[in-house]
């Protein structure tokens, strides 16, 4: 459904749009300079990725100031940074970095060539240059990474009045939320939220007002890890330590609410079977080609599964087995990605543990069995009734033919259960994203198994029951 936001999109596409199309350069960059003036930064954001990636730099130099600037280019896409970057210079960069936080400013370096981001960076503040190299060293989807280098910490005997002092003289630091306490060897061992630097005397050490750290995570731990930790404790900044147990940084709300975004991103793009990123306007074969290599695989899926289904074609029993083949393939294939779609979540989550994973399969298969009786009865109910009286007649018993189909469906739905059950964790044992296992791939083994198992035990009870066919 339309938001305000989104809205407010269209309007301000709109008026883009009109004034890209004025008659001169004058006129153009008069109105585009107006608009740029009167609408958030971050709203033009989102709106310029309609427009084409040499129009977009227009209206990030038309901006009013360096700060909206720095707030536009944050906000902005990988593929508008990318053509941004390419038409402005490395002092322009530079004047953007000066002024971002390093967390931030390792955004921007991801879309930069190795040798322009190391001539930025030789241009900056040695101190600024430097905490930007200590990110970025680590992985891109590490913890590392997430973090801010940018916080307090003081030593346990250090006053409150003190503590005060240093940061009043630091205004650009944001992160005041926790003030952080460390040992003689520089060992992390509690924080002081910043309510009791204001209702306790100056004169009181903050090892007589701080609290034990119950929480924290390595450098080196994933992203996933961190989001985890922070939703499900509500920590509002989050150390990040080393092995010695020395503070390198701190994850807050903002990091985390950045990484999931992108994690749902990756993870509904996955389930979709492509890479492509919908915030950004690719041209249109561009995204065929991201779409097109998954594609493939449901097109040699089917393609396997006529060629099965061929070799039986001259069998008398076949005529009729092959109507329900699409009602069969659709019915699994919505219990596989139902049941692959829950425990993928479950893992994402954190909610489904390394040690659950055996009961969660089981009571998936359970429901695939439930599913498969109940859906298979009634549809094998039905199927006999329609043929009993002559409405959907199939040239064979109406009996053995609802027996067929209530068995087909069963087979089939415990074949997508088994498979929408295991292949998530088969997936995450070789560090696949598990979220494939509701993409194309499955979909497509789904479908050729499924059907296969139901043409299977089609042959078998039209045998038993039906010698002479």
């Amino acid at each position: 459904m339309d938001s305000r936001r989104s809205q407010l999109d269209d309007v301000l596409n709109e008026k883009l749009e009109q004034a890209f199309h004025k008659p001169t350069s004058q006129f153009m960059l008069h109105d585009i300079a107006k608009i740029a003036s009167e609408h958030d930064p971050i709203d033009l954001a989102y709106a310029v990725t309609r427009l084409p990636p040499n129009a977009r730099v227009v209206v990030y130099e038309n901006l009013p100031d360096l700060n909206a600037k720095i707030i536009f280019i944050i906000n902005v896409g990988s593929t508008t940074r990318t053509s941004i970057f390419s038409q402005i210079n490395d002092q322009e960069i530079k004047r953007l970095l000066e002024r971002m936080p390093p967390d931030e400013a390792t955004w921007l370096l991801d879309d930069m060539s190795n040798r322009r981001m190391k001539r930025v960076l030789d241009l900056l503040e040695p101190k600024k240059a430097m905490r930007i190299r200590e990110l970025y060293k680590h992985e891109r989807n590490s913890a590392g990474r997430m973090m801010t280098n940018e916080f307090f910490s003081f030593h346990m005997n250090t006053t409150i009045g003190e503590v005060a002092a240093v940061i009043r003289n630091n205004p650009g630091i944001d992160l005041t939320r926790r003030i952080f306490v460390l040992a003689d060897d520089e060992e992390l061992v509690g924080f002081v939220p910043a309510r009791n630097l204001i209702v306790n005397p100056p004169y009181i050490p903050i090892r007589q007002v701080m609290r034990p750290i119950l929480h924290q995570i390595n450098v080196e731990d994933s992203r996933d890890e961190a989001v985890d930790i922070v939703e499900r404790y509500k920590i509002s900044a989050l150390p990040v330590v080393d092995e010695q147990n020395h503070l390198l940084g701190v994850i807050t709300y903002e990091n985390v609410l950045e990484a999931l975004k992108d994690i749902a991103d990756e993870t509904i793009a996955s389930f979709a079977g492509t890479a492509e990123d919908f915030s950004e306007h690719e041209p249109i074969f561009k995204r065929f080609l991201w779409r097109a290599p998954w594609l493939i695989v449901t097109l040699c899926a089917g393609l396997v599964t006529a060629t099965a289904l061929s070799h039986f074609k001259d069998r008398n029993w076949f005529t009729f087995v092959a109507l329900f083949v699409p009602l069969i393939a659709g019915m699994s294939g919505n219990v596989g990605i139902q049941c692959s779609t829950i425990l993928v979540r479950g893992m994402s989550t954190g909610e489904l543990s390394h040690g659950s994973r055996r009961e969660a399969i089981l009571e998936e298969l359970c429901i695939g069995v439930l599913i498969g009786i109940i859906f298979g009865l009634v549809c094998g109910v039905f199927v006999y009734l329609l043929n009993r009286f002559d409405v959907h007649y199939a040239g064979s018993s109406p009996l053995v033919l609802g027996a067929i189909v209530s068995c087909g469906l069963l087979g089939a739905c415990l074949m997508a259960t088994l498979l929408g059950s295991l292949s998530p964790f088969f997936f995450a044992r070789f560090r696949i994203d598990p979220a494939v296992a509701s993409g194309p791939i499955v979909t497509a083994f789904n479908d050729v198994l499924s059907t296969l198992m139901y043409i299977f035990i089609a042959k078998m009870i039209s045998t038993f029951f039906l010698p002479t066919m």
